[in-house]
């Protein structure tokens, strides 16, 4: 095989050995012929007692499992996976970073691609995973469900393909999470009813535990045990609602080898920054002799808003399997770990540019050279005026909202991907979205403007032909303080060509941009203050929603779609929708 175990080398958490029992399986059952298989997967939606931070709660979640249960799949493959909803709230399932190429029936998004799986109902996605390999994940994506709907997409390379790096000896998904005492609809209700910001969670977790530092939780700690002198893939999921995570293990290097499954140019590094949507694999060389001592594992928030937020750790322990030869009576000291300052931008910017693809023959960077079409989209909070006989709590007594190019993206009640295919568009979206801001305006500059209200809360898209070669500026503004968004397209990777603070020059940031290994990413923060340049073709057909990773950005309306036309050739258009498509 050219790839290792998938065992997760821990002992503290249920959730992991469910990953363990289904690795075994999947590994006995793993074909080498050089063909893509099928692999089948049934998503039972049920509600499940779960317990932490001294408290039950019943929570929504994949057969009864916290996290939920992996997806394994080679590069190649087909995968297909029947979602049955047996609880009261609408479901949908997004295979998040997953190309979808020419399955955008199977992409998942409420009312942009399907309309949800009501109580009761099934549904099947199915879908090819073309030209990727690495770690994704599939999460709820309606309301705030995926708080405990989520679970890693593990893609191993075709048959008798090794890894572009040393052949690591375990593979372990590590997965973070944030957890609410509260139930989230709530919690998401009430914001959006009040206008003011929303509850923040109790705790962040690893593989659904919190680590000791939390009240009745030592016992809820994820603990890896690994072998002195043996290397570890470690596969990073950020699955946290709000809050991008800084990440890094005692006394212990990391080498990062891939991001969101593409890989990239190796790099050393004590510290990993990763945002909500973003996935990240990296080496762990264990010490070559046993130490002794056990090692913390931390993330916390890196903080750029000025909203109130989660200032906590989840910790775990990495642990050393001693030799039969060391009988150990005594307990063993812990190493602390250290993390950068919540606030630390330069070392979350530090960190971001060190990425490249490995743009050699066999992975190459095929970056756009030509661009078709230009776009130039300020992403940022704002507000709207709160309406009579009511009283909000947001800033000045208004309600908080979102937008990108100062439009605020409301969903419909009808898919819209299904309006489209029926050529029912007219009374459901405009293909007008704004290419640039309409409203010009000094974006990072102080009290940039007086007001802060969001011209319209509607639903535009933008048309994209078949092929078209796009490159898109993401802009931040300061209207209500500076913050790092992260962005994720569906339905394509793009390549990230720079980034930088201040507001974007059009006249000299080009001549900047890097346009032989960029990284190759689905989600990418939009720096506090700054700018970040992507390009990508257009060319999977379908209606592609694009939005900010921060949960509650998304929900105040910080969100948009692309639809992409169909190409001439048959392999260039968007099928039929499946039969078992929910109606709305």
């Amino acid at each position: 095989m050219g790839s290792s175990s998938l065992l997760p080398a821990t002992s503290a958490s249920a959730y992991s050995i469910g990953v363990f029992l289904f690795a075994l399986c999947f590994l006995f059952h793993l074909p080498n012929a050089t063909a893509g298989v099928t692999r089948h997967y049934q998503f039972d939606i049920n509600l499940k007692n779960v317990t932490r931070l001294c408290q039950t709660k019943s929570i929504v979640t994949v057969n009864g499992q916290f996290p939920g249960p992996p997806i394994f799949a080679r590069e190649g493959d087909r995968v297909v996976v029947k979602v049955v909803n047996h609880v009261q709230n609408n479901i949908t399932i997004h295979w998040h970073g997953i190309r979808q190429l020419r399955s955008g029936w199977s992409d998942g998004p409420a009312y942009v691609t399907q309309c949800p799986i009501q109580t009761g109902q099934s549904y099947t996605y199915n879908f090819t995973i073309t030209g990727q390999r690495g770690t994704l994940f599939w999460h709820a994506h309606i309301s705030w469900l995926r708080a405990t709907l989520y679970g890693p997409i593990i893609i191993l390379p075709k048959p008798n393909v090794p890894y572009p790096f040393a052949k690591p000896y375990k593979e372990v998904p590590m997965i973070f999470g944030e957890w609410f005492k509260a139930d989230t609809e709530a919690i998401i209700n009430q914001a959006l009813q009040t206008g003011g910001g929303p509850n923040v969670s109790d705790a962040y977790t690893i593989n659904g535990l919190p680590g000791p530092l939390y009240n009745c939780s030592a016992k809820d700690t994820f603990k890896l045990k690994v072998k002195p002198g043996k290397t570890y893939l470690l596969r990073l999921v950020n699955a946290a609602l709000n809050d991008e995570l800084f990440f890094s293990i005692a006394n212990h290097t990391l080498t990062v080898v891939d991001a969101d499954a593409v890989y990239v140019k190796p790099f050393e590094t004590d510290t990993i920054l990763i945002t909500p949507g973003q996935t990240t694999n990296v080496l762990l060389k264990a010490k070559p002799y046993y130490p002794k001592a056990s090692f913390v594992m931390a993330a916390r928030p890196y903080v750029t808003g000025q909203g109130t937020f989660d200032n906590s750790t989840t910790t775990g322990i990495l642990e050393y399997i001693s030799p039969s030869s060391i009988k150990s009576t005594s307990k063993l000291p812990i190493f602390g770990a250290t993390l950068p300052p919540l606030n630390d931008t330069s070392a979350a910017t530090n960190f971001t540019l060190k990425f490249r693809s490995l743009a050699n023959k066999q992975y190459p960077a095929n970056v756009p050279k030509n661009v078709d079409k230009r776009f130039f989209f300020t992403v940022g909070l704002g507000t709207n005026p709160c309406p009579k006989n009511h009283t909000c709590q947001g800033p000045n007594g208004s309600m908080f909202s979102a937008s990108v190019n100062n439009v605020s993206f409301a969903l419909t009640t009808i898919a819209l991907l299904q309006a489209h295919f029926t050529g029912q568009s007219n009374r459901v979206y405009s293909p007008y979205f704004p290419y640039f801001p309409i409203h010009p305006f000094d974006y990072t500059g102080n009290n940039t403007i007086n007001n802060t209200n969001v011209i319209s809360n509607t639903t535009n898209l933008v048309v994209l032909p078949f092929g078209t070669s796009v490159e898109l500026i993401m802009q931040d503004t300061s209207i209500l303080g500076a913050e790092s968004h992260p962005l994720h397209l569906h339905g394509y990777n793009f390549f990230v060509l720079g980034q930088g603070f201040g507001n974007y020059d059009p006249i000299n940031d080009p001549a900047k941009f890097n346009l032989v290994d960029p990284v190759e990413r689905n989600t990418v923060g939009v720096p506090s203050g700054g700018w970040v340049a992507i390009r990508f073709r257009a060319d999977n057909p379908g209606v592609w929603f694009m939005h900010c990773h921060l949960e509650i950005h998304t929900s105040w309306g910080l969100k948009m779609a692309w639809l992409v036309l169909d190409g001439k050739l048959p392999n260039q258009k968007l099928p039929p929708p499946p039969s078992d498509l929910p109606k709305c």
